[in-house]
């Protein structure tokens, strides 16, 4: 068993405006899920920090978080800092997200979560339905027909692991 290396080297706070977009950032964000996150930001707060690389100052996560942050006019945004080589902070950018994008929904239990929430934000209700009504996520017998297919492949570059 390979013991985990903890590469979070510090926490802080910084000027949204002095933050480095990473030039490799591959994500485009698109206008609802901009405004799923800032309807979400302003009902619920910051609950996640943006992940800068130490070394390069380039941001390996949370460029969205950034983004609106500036357009909002947030004095600071909370930042994890870590210490990667130049070829780990490429990794980390290149599957954060699609890591966490191959994860499946239980659709039922989305539902039941969104039913035992209370509230009355017209924009948080909107939202929400729209989780909901989205036909893109998998059900999760879908997946578990899937899941014994060996190896995954990628759609958009066709590499498999």
């Amino acid at each position: 068993m390979t013991e985990w290396k903890n590469r979070i080297i510090g926490h802080g706070s910084e000027s949204p405006d002095n933050l480095l977009a990473h030039p490799l950032n591959h994500r485009i964000h698109t206008r609802p899920q901009q405004e799923a996150l800032g309807t979400v930001l302003d009902a619920v707060g910051v609950v996640q920090s943006v992940i800068v690389n130490q070394r390069t100052g380039f941001v390996v996560d949370g460029h969205l978080r950034i983004s609106l942050a500036m357009r909002s006019g947030q004095k600071t945004i909370p930042v994890v800092y870590v210490d990667l080589s130049d070829e780990e902070e490429s990794i980390v950018l290149a599957s954060l997200d699609a890591i966490g994008a191959m994860a499946v929904e239980d659709k039922a239990m989305m539902h039941e979560l969104i039913e035992s929430i209370e509230t009355e934000d017209a924009e948080i209700i909107k939202m929400l339905a729209a989780c909901v009504a989205s036909e893109t996520i998998p059900e999760i017998t879908e997946f578990e027909q899937e899941k014994e297919r060996t190896p995954i492949t990628c759609p958009q570059c066709g590499a498999s692991w």
